[in-house]
């Protein structure tokens, strides 16, 4: 039986028969857990009837008539005789224990309907408050709801056999269509063998000094997968507008002088090759976001609105902020760093994020010392997080070659890899030498 109590959607029959079943079977308990909770549940001597199971089941209690009769009693909920009544009711109620999961299913469905709807009044009426901005309220809204979606998403053991059939299909893919199946690459063949491409899910990290070129790297890195693959590139661009980093990329892609463009001085000839860069670029599916101080929550937001999402671009994580303010730095960005990584994995994407090295690497650039994974500024949890980090590093001297250190690799081998640097053109590319480790 549905009532509706309030405006809130209750299955009080459902509630009841959760309770029969695991009466009636108790070993039932273990896998309906994963199913309902006690706040899933409306009529409050439901909810209390199974917090007394659920003490019974944590403590390896045998879960009966009698044991949750005591249960009750001891807390103080109920008097004997009313406890009595109330399981007794509940055991006339449900004649099998076979459908347990589909009732605890029912029970968790009408507490998610409740709680969007009081959710949805609260929204309602802080929106007629008009106390906030309506980019706050839409920003807090969209942070409730898919909370709320997050808590409702349970998960479970899977076999082995299971997991290992999975990783076959997937082999039988990679060997039958190898460029669908593979990771992204990143458009550097040399690097690309490194990596094998990068993965769905993937956090990867690209680290350098001020002034290497890392949003150079990153977005020639975004350009090429978006006219490799016909999904969206989204960039957040923290530190620069997105005026100022779609002219990197015309520079790039025309073989304009960033100089020249800047100054508007353009030949006739350079006109042509910037309609061309133009016309070529308009075709990518490139979406820039350069609201600055973004936060995790911020990014989700807005790439829920994204269809057929390919690869996210952060520039970069130190400019983030934090879900919560802290007194240390390290633990705020720590924080950054494992949202960026479970917002991969929750879009399935590789996520491209530019970091700041310590200020002592920047200090020592003449040592000739390449980065290490300690020098990632701020926080140990960033190379904890990533699947894969990028160090570049130039060598003195030669200032139209920039290292890239593969100094971690969760997929492949680490290693160091060579690229060309057109600084004029904010241009990478790749001159195939691979040096790696051991060899």
């Amino acid at each position: 039986m549905d009532i509706q109590n309030g405006n809130l959607p209750v299955s009080y029959d459902a509630e009841q028969s959760v309770l029969g079943a695991i009466l009636l079977k108790p070993d039932c308990f273990g896998d309906l857990i994963n199913h309902v909770s006690a706040d899933d549940f409306y009529i409050d001597e439901h909810r209390e009837i199974f917090l007394a199971m659920y003490k019974l089941f944590s403590q390896s209690g045998n879960i009966d008539y009698v044991t949750v009769i005591e249960q009750l009693v001891n807390k103080g909920v109920m008097d004997a005789e009313r406890a009595k009544q109330a399981i007794t009711r509940i055991l006339n109620a449900v004649p099998t224990a076979a459908n347990a999961a589909d009732y605890a299913r029912i029970v968790r469905d009408r507490a998610l309907r409740r709680s969007l709807i009081n959710i949805c009044k609260d929204i309602g009426e802080s929106a007629a408050s008009e106390t906030d901005s309506s980019e706050h309220l839409l920003e807090a809204a969209e942070k409730r709801i898919y909370s709320l979606s997050d808590s409702h998403i349970s998960g479970d053991f899977r076999h082995i056999r299971d997991v290992i059939k999975e990783n076959y299909h997937h082999l039988r893919e990679l060997s039958q269509n190898p460029e669908e199946s593979a990771g992204l690459p990143t458009g550097f063949g040399d690097i690309d063998r490194l990596l094998v491409g990068m993965g769905k899910g993937d956090m990867v990290i690209v680290g350098a000094r001020p002034g290497v070129g890392k949003t150079s790297f990153t977005m020639n890195i975004a350009t090429r997968a978006s006219k490799n693959m016909n999904k969206a590139v989204c960039v957040f661009s923290l530190e620069m507008s997105a005026e100022q980093l779609v002219m990197r990329m015309i520079s790039n892609e025309a073989k304009i002088d960033s100089r020249v463009l800047r100054s508007g001085e353009l030949l006739d000839k350079q006109w042509d090759a910037l309609a061309i860069a133009a016309n070529s670029l308009s075709q990518c599916n490139i979406l820039i976001d350069d609201t600055p101080g973004m936060s995790v929550t911020m990014m989700k937001s807005r790439l829920r609105r994204v269809r057929n999402l390919g690869l996210v671009v952060i520039d970069y994580l130190q400019l983030m902020q934090g879900e919560t303010k802290s007194d240390s730095r390290a633990q705020e960005v720590g924080e950054i760093s494992r949202g960026i990584k479970l917002m991969a994995k929750e879009f399935g994407v590789p996520v491209l994020t530019c970091a700041q090295l310590n200020r002592e690497v920047t200090a020592n650039k003449g040592s000739g010392r390449l980065p290490q994974l300690s020098d990632l500024r701020d926080s140990g949890s960033i190379e904890q997080d990533a699947d894969s980090v990028m160090f570049l590093h130039k060598k003195e001297g030669e200032e139209l070659k920039v290292q890239v250190v593969v100094a971690k690799n969760r997929h492949g081998a680490t290693g160091l890899v060579e690229l060309g640097w057109t600084p004029q053109f904010t241009s990478f590319y790749s001159l195939e030498n691979i040096h790696s480790e051991g060899e």
